[in-house]
């Protein structure tokens, strides 16, 4: 319900942008486009064609522009910076916190880089080439260095006077992080307890060390995952030798769930979840020919299995009528339980020590629906065509594949998952091709068999 709410009022959003653009009239998309909040304008800009993007990315205040740009698509990104003076770059990022400034850098001109670096502070200078130090994709490239660490030699009153003198804290705080002399990490102290508690209350007495760190190396869908199960809002990120780094907060992690389920969605198809709407069609061709291509050759493999049977569809016509039944019924299985298998591998729900039981499953599942489903057809068949052997192969023909899209379904993505490939980007390949390739030669096979013998 709230992402339907929140689809319309995109829509709404982009029609009233798009009245006052062909108006012509720039004062109303000014005061309408700075009424929004940097992810809305980031939508919005994804939203419309490169001319009026333009337009409207130069009515953005000047203030917004960092943030916008973490909102938009890579391509996107890539647009927007080209059509930005360098002084109005580094006026953009230089007030981003350091992990935001982390996903931007790289995507900036080099003499862009080199000004930036110049214009920050020597400590957070250092604590941008910290961050940059780490793979993408990692904790240690999505925490943010700033930190409020506290000692356990301390009480409540002299936190409290060290926050207030401070002045403020960073952005989604609800922990202070406490730390050894050798800045280990010790435990963490909610700031209600801070508030709650008697000024002279030993720190140490109030220390929550329930709280496990992170590992400056562990995989962004780790964190993602982590900060789900435990509904976290801040979590702190440690070395091998648990020395704290810094912190990451639930706005990143957000961002991190968002981009794996758009890279599920698209990848099945083969598009590149940065891709802009309205690239250029050169570069849409480009991007979205090798996974054509790809597809192609498998339909020829697919297509040199009917061939094999060219014999047997001429004498029987009605094979031709049904055979795409069988290819399609498990098209549409496979597909379904490859949703779950990449569902279930991204969340680690699924490994090699429930694989056999999932599998076991799911082949259940399908040995039912297909003879169900295949006297279902087969009932069709004979109604149809009048031809009670014809029914009876289609009927086990689909059986044969719906069972072969049950294996192909759990199989295919944990042998990709094990060989280092993406589930969700190459698996609907392979899967089309096993149920195409099954069907054919299940239907067809067995036709020639039964009905030629």
């Amino acid at each position: 319900m709230a992402e339907a709410v929140r689809h319309d009022k995109t829509a709404r959003q982009l029609r009233l942008l798009s009245d006052a653009l062909d108006s012509g009239r720039l004062g109303p998309v000014k005061r309408l486009v700075n009424t929004l909040s940097p992810a809305e304008i980031g939508n919005l800009l994804e939203s419309l064609p490169p001319g009026q993007r333009t337009v409207v990315w130069g009515l953005v205040d000047a203030e917004d522009d960092g943030e916008v740009l973490l909102h938009v698509g890579d391509e996107v990104r890539e647009g927007l910076i080209a059509d930005m003076d360098p002084d109005e770059i580094v006026a953009a990022v230089e007030d981003l916190d350091i992990d935001d400034l982390a996903d931007l850098v790289e995507d900036l001109p080099g003499t862009v880089i080199d000004e930036v670096l110049k214009s920050m502070a020597r400590e957070n200078r250092e604590r941008l080439e910290q961050v940059l130090s780490y793979p993408e994709d990692t904790a240690g490239r999505l925490m943010n260095p700033d930190v409020v660490t506290v000692r356990t030699d301390t009480t409540v009153d002299v936190v409290l006077r060290y926050l207030r003198l401070r002045g403020e804290l960073p952005d989604h705080t609800d922990h202070l992080y406490v730390v050894s002399r050798r800045h280990q990490y010790l435990g963490r102290i909610a700031l209600q307890a801070l508030l709650t508690h008697e000024a002279y209350t030993p720190i140490n007495s109030l220390l929550d060390d329930e709280q496990p760190a992170i590992d400056v190396g562990e995989s962004a869908e780790e964190v993602a995952r982590q900060f789900s199960d435990h509904d976290w809002i801040s979590a702190p990120v440690v070395d091998d030798n648990n020395i704290l780094l810094g912190r990451i907060t639930v706005d990143d992690v957000v961002d991190i769930i968002r981009e794996q389920a758009e890279h599920q969605a698209l990848g099945a198809a083969g598009l590149d979840e940065d891709e802009d709407l309205f690239s250029p069609v050169r570069r849409a061709v480009r991007g979205r020919m090798l996974w054509l291509g790809l597809n192609l050759i498998t339909a020829f493999l697919a297509s040199a299995v009917v061939g094999q049977f060219e014999g047997t569809l001429e004498r029987v016509v009605a094979l031709a009528v049904l055979m795409p039944i069988v290819a399609g019924m498990g098209g549409n299985a496979g597909t379904q339980v490859l949703a779950l298998m990449v569902r279930g591998l991204a969340l680690g729900q699924v490994g090699a020590s429930n694989a056999k039981v999932l599998l076991w499953k799911e082949i259940r599942v399908a040995l039912l629906n297909g003879l169900m489903l295949g006297s279902l057809v087969g009932l069709v068949a004979l109604l149809w065509f009048h031809n009670w052997q014809l029914s009876l192969v289609i009927g086990a023909a689909l059986t044969i594949n719906l069972c072969a899209s049950a294996l192909a379904g759990v199989l295919v993505p944990l042998t990709l998952k094990r060989m280092g490939y993406d589930p969700a980007l190459a698996g609907g390949v392979i899967l089309t091709t096993v149920t195409d390739v099954i069907g054919f030669l299940s239907f067809l096979g067995l036709a020639t068999l039964v009905l030629l013998r």
